[in-house]
């Protein structure tokens, strides 16, 4: 069995930016605002930090700025996939040097790799951090799906320790367990169906909605955790209609416009993302007011 790197709900954190670049000063406000809620981990510049749209000397920055100044209060998990493995193996060489804790690593995406591709992609970067790693499938935006036979063999990889799970497809997660067993670790990468894949013998999630109600979601890990399923199954089913308005347009749209009506941010996104359509952005808002966040 290897070691779990956290249990509950890590926040795939935004990273508040500006016409000018990275606001620090906004991102250390909500780094810490993020740990004193409660939460878990913090996945830094992972698709929702907008890794994909920062620059090389962006994307270090802010992995060494998130580890000063979490300072070790909680795991932090540093995005450093990419859909061309030497640069995954730049970033994660630099992500272990600054010390962070462990690796968030995507399927690399647009290159549709054959499932041999994606098996010696990933021992290619394992090899050579120091770090654990976590596997990260999201077959709508990579447009590849790492398979379960593929995953039971990348699991024997000392430093493939967790995978974070976003495919939907729960029969899937089922199989990677029936064929891992305890030599990973199953992360909820859907933020509705973070009970669903508990159920199944997960730790928790990498969350989106966390960024917004970062006690909430880790105390429904937590309850389901501690075996107050009941608990932890109503919170899942009241907080769909907003996990649904988070995501009624691509990541991290929505979540960038919540952070900015919460005062953590500017709502900035770089292009190819854009400002929220104004009548989600209405649902959005109206769902967030009902839950007191602003």
């Amino acid at each position: 069995m290897k070691n779990t790197i956290f249990e509950g709900a890590a926040t795939a954190i935004v990273t508040p930016l500006t016409k000018d670049g990275i606001d620090y000063e906004a991102f250390g406000r909500l780094i810490d605002w993020q740990i004193n809620e409660g939460i878990d981990a913090i996945v830094a510049v992972g698709t929702t930090g907008e890794g994909s749209t920062l620059s090389d000397a962006e994307h270090k920055e802010a992995i060494k700025f998130c580890v000063e100044r979490v300072a070790g209060r909680v795991p932090v998990i540093a995005g450093t996939g990419s859909n061309d493995t030497a640069y995954a193996i730049d970033l994660t060489k630099y992500a272990c040097e600054v010390g962070a804790d462990a690796m968030l690593l995507v399927t690399p995406y647009y290159n549709k790799a054959t499932q041999k591709g994606l098996y010696e992609s990933f021992v290619a970067v394992a090899d050579i951090s120091t770090k654990p790693c976590i596997l990260y499938n999201v077959p709508s935006r990579t447009g590849c799906n790492l398979q379960p036979s593929t995953m039971a063999r990348l699991a024997e990889h000392p430093n493939i320790v967790a995978i974070k799970e976003a495919s939907g497809n729960l029969s899937q997660i089922a199989e990677i367990i029936n064929l891992c067993g305890d030599k990973v670790d199953i992360y909820s990468g859907n933020d509705d169906q973070i009970v669903p894949i508990m159920s199944l013998g997960g730790k928790g999630v990498i969350s989106v909605l966390s960024n917004l109600m970062p006690r909430e979601t880790s105390k429904m890990c937590k309850d389901y955790l501690n075996g107050d399923v009941k608990s932890a199954r109503d919170e899942q089913i009241r907080l769909i209609p907003l996990i649904n308005a988070l995501f009624s347009e691509v990541n991290p749209i929505p979540v960038k416009a919540a952070m900015a009506a919460m005062g953590y941010c500017e709502n900035y996104l770089r292009l190819p993302l854009t400002t929220m359509e104004e009548a989600n952005e209405k649902k959005l808002l109206a769902l967030m007011k009902a839950e007191g966040l602003i």
